[in-house]
């Protein structure tokens, strides 16, 4: 049984301005997303069920050293996988964890009350 790949609204933020930069990134998130679905723990994981995604941008022409990282929260009991971050190599080196363990704290909330 697959996986569902699941974006939270600060993904979807995060990648409207990426998608007016980068043509390609629609088709290649596709791919990532069946990627996803087949192998949740895809990418170097980086703790509490996070893991750091290299994407390479077609459009970019720079493979995935230079593309994208997407940042994933699985969830393997619901079989859930969230896409909680989106950003280019070239504009951040790293993603900031508190942040993203705020995130988390937050889906597991909404997941208790829902």
């Amino acid at each position: 049984m697959k996986h569902r790949v699941i974006p939270t609204p600060a993904f979807e933020k995060e990648l409207r301005p990426l998608l007016k930069r980068h043509r390609s990134l629609a088709k290649d998130l596709l791919a990532l997303e069946k990627e996803l679905e087949a192998r949740p723990t895809t990418g170097t994981g980086i703790g509490h069920g996070l893991y750091k995604v290299r994407l390479a941008i077609a459009s970019k022409g720079k493979g995935k050293s230079g593309g994208a990282r997407v940042i994933t929260y699985v969830v393997t009991e619901d079989r859930e996988i969230y896409l909680l971050s989106i950003y280019d190599k070239g504009d951040y080196d790293t993603v900031d964890n508190k942040a993203m363990k705020a995130l988390v704290a937050e889906l597991r909330n909404q997941k208790r009350k829902g």
